[in-house]
């Protein structure tokens, strides 16, 4: 009897792939970058060039090449997602007809200013080209101010689909269409169905995720079709989408719970349809912005947002007569209607008028939007004349205001809101019919938007979420446990034990080093820091007693502080029932020091001890430049107790005049500051020092025998509020000017 064969599984594959591989008569793997440049040097139309499988670590890949629209000329991977391009590394493309797919940049950077090119040189454009499933994650520059474009869309007719966009970290946008030759105007291109995934707060200007155009070249028209893409939390700025071009269409997008509004920052004849955006009530959250002229804004669902300001749901401004390309151009003929706007906070008109902004919109209308929610009955909002708006066919709540000088327009209705069958807040059918919106349902799914293979994943590790190592009293003994740890696992210290560092503990993943509940565990260093957050750093202390006694004689120490270089991963740190003391072998000792090109989402200290200390409490002042950059996000201080601190608590500063970020936003309560801030070589003379902080509220503290509190109010039309304080021997709160809430504030 005859033997039968056998192959195994893996045998099997290869065989397959080897097949289909035979059939591509025109296909050809290459294996490295010299490979490849002889492949791309001879491509013809119909041609495919494959990368393969495995890591290709600084190549600068130029695809040059001319294909048929009936015949393209591809470069793929030999199998989508196993090939992934690393280090410093890019793609330039230019030519016609031509596919890229499969690729996977990640956890590398570009050492030019664009990971992915649409053109090869200046005069050498990609046109009819196709860029699909691809991916780019975490492909970030590790100095987090330098910027750079992940993808830069040049030529005409180019289609970016099915793209995944994740974790950009530094500066700079992350798909940006350039119109800078003639050769890019009119182009038509379509973007669609791509995944822009989680973009963390930049904390300064230029973190847009989407942008057409720049206001050098906002007159020139894009033509450009934005539709079906899923954004998710891109917090990098102010603006997630800027449009800056003209004659582009939105249609059919997702925002979810993200930081910021789609904004049509220049150019004119946009439409903005159909799109979905939902905050969830998360921070900060916007909806859409209009300035300039003929701008078209309808059919879209607006639903938990949060933003004030320039970040309401909707947002009509007020511009500059005689604006230069790079201000504000008035509002002439926009049309807002038929928008849906449910448990949303603001919607504003003439917003951001000042004695530059004085030209209010004029012939346009805002009509037959459904508006329904009770989170703020207050929710229209005029900021200057609104005669040139002409109001019609709106429906709203019989609960929540309309202004007085708005006479009509608008028809009240019982307040009902339901999930409907698709899981979004839905007023009844009835009324929604009126407006003519149609279904309320998502125009795409999350699921249905980005490269098919690439999986996307929850971005950041919890404290708290790994296992607990126990760590003995003595010498480098916390040292060897860090050094033993995983992201997310907790150093639990001895109650009452003592702990001594003799090199710098470096965190380079989320850590908590704490004790249970009882004795504080005291830990001493013998260097000018104790812990240096470095870049994937995040730390959580709690229940422990940090004491000065073994330090250097130096001036400058610190407990904490952030690495001495830039940081491209945002940090948190978190201080909860903390004793220091003994800060004072020598002059200007911190508890806490944020380095220049370092950024926290959040910083938080509570019920917590510190006396004695020749330096400050928080250090966060380096960002210096006057650019609207700043250190911290959100800073909470809170049932403290603070004793003989030479200079300031805090120190926040947020210089310059510029508009695009949310930060700082401080909360401090329920502190006790006594003799802090009169530190004789203390330069600022102040207990606590806020420069430009958007958001502040201080409540239910005391001052006692302090500096006082220093502040200085810069544009943004910043929120601060201090009520019920007590300030004993404390001179009174300094301020640059007097735009700011004092209630119920006593000196004695």
């Amino acid at each position: 009897m005859p033997k039968v064969a056998r192959i195994t599984l893996h045998q099997l594959v290869i065989l397959l792939a080897l097949i289909s591989f035979s059939h591509l008569s025109n296909a050809k793997l290459v294996k490295d970058l010299q490979q490849y440049n002889k492949a791309v040097a001879v491509a013809k139309p119909g041609d495919q060039i494959v990368l393969a499988n495995g890591m290709w670590h600084d190549v600068e890949l130029v695809f040059k090449a001319t294909g048929k629209a009936n015949k393209p000329i591809e470069l793929t991977a030999q199998t989508p997602g196993k090939v992934i391009i690393t280090g410093k590394s890019n793609l330039s493309i230019s030519g016609e007809h031509l596919i890229v797919s499969g690729l996977v940049f990640k956890d590398g950077y570009t050492p030019t200013g664009e990971v992915i090119s649409f053109r090869t040189a200046i005069d050498e454009l990609a046109n009819n080209t196709r860029v699909t499933n691809t991916v780019i994650d975490n492909f970030s520059h590790p100095e987090r101010h330098l910027a750079d474009l992940w993808v830069a869309i040049y030529g005409k007719n180019n289609r970016f689909d099915h793209n995944s966009l994740v974790n950009k970290r530094n500066r700079g946008v992350t798909l940006a269409v350039r119109l800078n030759t003639e050769g890019s105007e009119k182009n038509s291109h379509i973007i669609e169905y791509n995944y822009f995934g989680p973009r963390q707060i930049l904390g300064a200007n230029g973190g847009e995720t989407l942008r057409i155009g720049t206001s050098h070249f906002s007159t020139k028209y894009s033509n450009t079709l934005v539709r079906h893409n899923f954004f998710d939390r891109v917090n990098g700025e102010h603006e997630i989408i800027s449009n800056k071009s003209s004659g582009n269409v939105f249609r059919g997008n997702v925002i979810f719970e993200s930081q910021g509004t789609l904004t049509m920052r220049h150019g004119h004849h946009t439409l903005v349809e159909g799109n979905y955006i939902i905050g969830n009530r998360k921070p900060n959250t916007g909806g859409i912005r209009i300035i300039n002229e003929y701008q078209t804004v309808k059919n879209n669902y607006l639903s938990g947002l949060t933003g004030h300001r320039f970040r309401g749901a909707l947002v009509i401004m007020n511009g500059v007569p005689n604006s230069s390309p790079n201000r504000y151009n008035q509002a002439i003929e926009a049309v807002m209607e038929n928008n849906i706007v449910v448990n949303s906070d603001y919607i504003n008109f003439g917003a951001g008028s000042d004695e530059e902004r004085t030209a209010t919109p004029i012939d346009s209308s805002f009509r037959n939007n459904l508006i329904m929610g009770k989170t703020n009955l207050d929710a229209i909002t005029l900021y200057d004349d609104v005669s040139g708006i002409a109001f019609k066919g709106n429906i709203i709540n019989k609960e929540s205001t309309v202004p007085t000088e708005i006479k009509t327009g608008f028809d009240k209705v019982s307040y009902e809101l339901t999930k409907n069958n698709h899981g979004l807040l839905s007023p009844t059918q009835s009324l929604v019919d009126k407006t003519g919106f149609g279904e309320i349902k998502l125009p795409i799914r999350k699921e249905d938007t980005g490269a098919s293979f690439y999986q996307k994943k929850e971005i950041g590790i919890a404290f708290q979420s790994g296992k607990t190592i126990s760590v003995e009293p003595g010498t480098d003994t916390l040292l060897n446990a860090l050094a033993a740890s995983s992201a997310g696992d907790t150093l639990l210290l001895k109650n009452g034990g003592e702990y001594l560092l003799t090199k710098l503990a470096n965190i380079n993943h989320p850590i908590t080093i704490m004790a249970k509940s009882g004795r504080k565990p005291i830990i001493r260093s013998q260097k000018p820091s104790f812990l240096v957050i470095e870049n994937g750093g995040a730390l959580e202390v709690e229940n422990l007693w940090f004491d000065g006694a073994e330090s250097p004689d130096y001036k400058g120490n610190n407990i904490i502080r952030t690495s001495g270089y830039s940081m491209n991963i945002n940090y948190s740190l978190s201080v909860r029932q903390v004793k220091v003391t003994n800060l004072d072998i020598n002059g200007y000792f911190d508890f806490f020091k944020g380095n220049a090109g370092t950024f926290a989402d959040s910083i938080e200290i509570i019920d917590s001890d510190m006396s004695n200390i020749t330096g400050s409490i928080l250090m966060l002042n380096k960002e210096t430049d006057d650019i609207g950059v700043y250190s911290v996000e959100n800073l909470t201080l809170s049932g403290n107790t603070f004793t003989d601190i030479k200079a300031e608590i805090a120190t926040v500063y947020r210089g310059g005049f510029d508009e695009s970020t949310f930060g700082p936003m401080v909360v401090v309560t329920d502190n006790t500051l006594n003799n802090v801030g009169k530190g004789s070589t203390h330069r600022s003379g102040s207990s606590m020092y806020f420069h430009g902080v958007q958001d502040l509220h201080i409540a239910n503290s005391t001052w006692i025998n302090s500096a006082p509190l220093v502040l200085h109010l810069s544009n943004g039309e910043p929120i601060t509020v201090i009520k019920d304080v007590v300030m004993k021997g404390t001179e009174k709160i300094r301020a640059n000017n007097n735009d700011y809430q004092a209630l119920n504030v006593k000196y004695q």
